[in-house]
Order: structure tokens, then sequence, then C-alpha cells
């Protein structure tokens, strides 16, 4: 089976402008979000596939083709129900690269022993006020 799809999960502003980037790059796009509403954030660019569902719904997954995507980028707004949704990708669908946005640092201690990435919105911001203010004081 060829895994040709990029499937985002949460189609919030993070979620809507990887969507967007990645069907610009010519990735095969599939957004999915339980709001139809969401799907406004996407840019004019978006070329790919919206669903409306709810991803914890295994046939919402499987009709979007998760049994074929590459990677999987998961930014809803709970951090439990995205590492639900990282698991199932990473041991149901065996899905090669999944990235998942947590708020908690400390849950990511959930995905030891996977090949799944955390971003956490509060490091990155934090690590850049910090490179920020270290050029201000002209370290």
């Amino acid at each position: 089976m060829k895994r040709n799809k990029f499937i985002v999960i949460g189609s919030g502003r993070l979620g809507s402008n990887i969507a967007t980037t990645m069907s610009e790059h010519g990735e095969d796009v599939i957004i999915i979000d339980a709001q139809d509403d969401s799907f406004r954030k996407l840019q004019e660019s978006f070329s790919g596939y919206q669903v409306v569902g709810d991803a914890t719904d295994l046939s919402v997954l499987e009709n979007s083709y998760i049994k074929h995507a590459k990677t999987v980028v998961i930014t809803t707004d709970s951090d439990n129900v995205n590492i639900y949704l990282a698991h199932l990708c990473f041991y149901v669908y065996n899905v090669p690269r999944i990235f998942v946005r947590l708020s908690d640092t400390d849950k990511g201690k959930l995905l030891d022993g996977t090949n799944i990435k955390a971003i956490y919105p509060f490091n990155l911001s934090y690590d850049e006020f910090m490179d920020l203010n270290l050029e201000e004081d002209g370290q």
C-alpha cells in the first residue's frame, strides 16, 4: 500500500496553516475537523480535501485514508484527544510520521517509546522570547 496522504487533524490557526502550506508544496492533504466553520481559516491557496467529523471516530479516520497516511499532524485544542489520536495513528494505523501539539509538557512522557514528535507551544514561545531578549541585551 502506497502511503501518500498528509493528514491534519484540527483546523484551527496552526492546523489550517500547516495544511495550506503542505498543499502548496504539492502534498495530498486532507484536513479533518468536527466543526464545518473551522475550515474558514484555510487560505484560498489550499487545494486539499476537507472532512467534517470527529477524528476520534475510527470510521472518520478510515474514510479520510488514514491507512494511506505518510504523515499525520494533530493540532486539536485538547492534549488528551491529541495523545489518543497520536497513539491510534502509531499503534493501530502504523503511520510513519506523527506530530502532535501538546500544551502540557509533562504529557510528553506518554509518547516515550514511539516515533511521535511533540510540539510544545509554550517551549517555542519561551525559547523565542529568550532569544529575542538576549538579542536586545547584545549577548
